[in-house]
């Protein structure tokens, strides 16, 4: 009885001792309530009211603001990746539609460069505006679960009488380089293609550039709302949006024979090229699904990639509305 008894006391006496350490070593720092509520540490060595922490800040396990010093995960980068892939698909889609053409131009081909090279650039000044300002490396928080990009929604009100505002970006920087993207992406192309749509394509090249100035700020909307789940569910997106636009290309054809099908798409220099382009899509969602982990066995899944159109193809000719007898 007295063994234990002595036992129980030298344990009580090892918790008291690492609780007071710890607390000396935070300056008697107690927790905030909330999620996302943190103290900052003052000039004098005191710890400021729990409230958000400043911008590139995180609260930790212990309720301190600290600063984020984690570079982004692979995921992440090809999160970022994808939310520029996006304004470029959408780029080329309205060029292509505005032109009302079936065949590559060289009116065409330039400002599908020009494109480009207002993404590429807008790309690259995002990154050097990030901190560290300069720098193609960014300074960021780990995401460690969907409500980071929901701060808004986790304001703590503690016995239910103030509310503690503490909303802020826990995901710094991801949430606000996208907006930060798309501003510059639209100040470049009112810099840049408002004199090459003149000059190549006077009569509907002007189109696209009203078609940009709709879908960004409704890609801007979409990035604030539901960033946080398109953060977590993007290679879905792009597999799913992949094999539908595949088929919807293939679909429109007059002729749906198989003949047909592959010839018109060899042939065909922008048939080709879509293709192409739905295929390096679909990789890249099977490479955002799989993060390729095991390098060896996913990198080999990017070999199913031609299997959708491969698929209507040898299935178109079963499908064919002429083909159907109503009884």
């Amino acid at each position: 009885m007295r063994r234990e008894t002595f036992m129980y006391l030298c344990s009580y006496a090892v918790m008291v001792s690492s609780e007071i350490e710890g607390g000396a070593l935070l300056g008697g720092l107690s927790p905030c309530p909330g999620l996302y509520c943190g103290r900052q540490l003052l000039s004098d060595g005191n710890w400021s009211e729990c409230s958000s922490c400043p911008r590139g800040y995180r609260a930790n396990s212990s309720s301190a603001c600290v600063e984020c010093s984690d570079s982004p995960v692979f995921y992440d980068w090809l999160y970022l990746g994808f939310m520029a892939l996006l304004a470029l698909v959408l780029h080329w889609f309205c060029i292509d539609i505005a032109a009302r053409r079936r065949s590559f131009c060289r009116e065409v081909l330039v400002l599908h460069i020009s494109a480009v090279f207002e993404i590429v650039t807008a790309a690259a000044l995002t990154l050097l505006l990030s901190e560290p300002v300069g720098t193609l490396n960014v300074r960021s928080c780990h995401v460690k679960k969907l409500s980071d990009w929901y701060t808004l929604l986790h304001n703590p009100n503690p016995n239910y009488e103030e509310t503690l505002h503490c909303t802020q970006e826990a995901v710094y920087p991801l949430y606000t380089m996208v907006f930060i993207f798309y501003a510059l992406s639209v100040l470049l192309m009112l810099i840049v293609r408002p004199w090459l749509a003149q000059h190549f394509l006077p009569r509907y090249g002007k189109m696209s550039i009203y078609a940009a100035l709709y879908f960004f700020p409704t890609l801007a909307l979409i990035q604030a709302i539901f960033g946080g789940l398109i953060y977590y569910s993007f290679p879905y997106i792009i597999i799913v949006l992949s094999v539908f636009s595949n088929a919807a290309h293939f679909a429109f054809k007059d002729d749906q024979s198989m003949q047909f099908l592959i010839i018109s798409t060899v042939k065909d220099v922008r048939n080709m090229v879509i293709l192409i382009g739905h295929w390096l899509l679909h990789a890249y969602g099977i490479i955002a699904i799989t993060q390729l982990k095991d390098p060896v066995f996913h990198a080999s899944l990017v070999a199913l990639v031609p299997l959708p159109a491969v698929f209507y193809i040898l299935t178109a000719r079963f499908t064919d509305p002429s083909k159907l007898h109503n009884d």
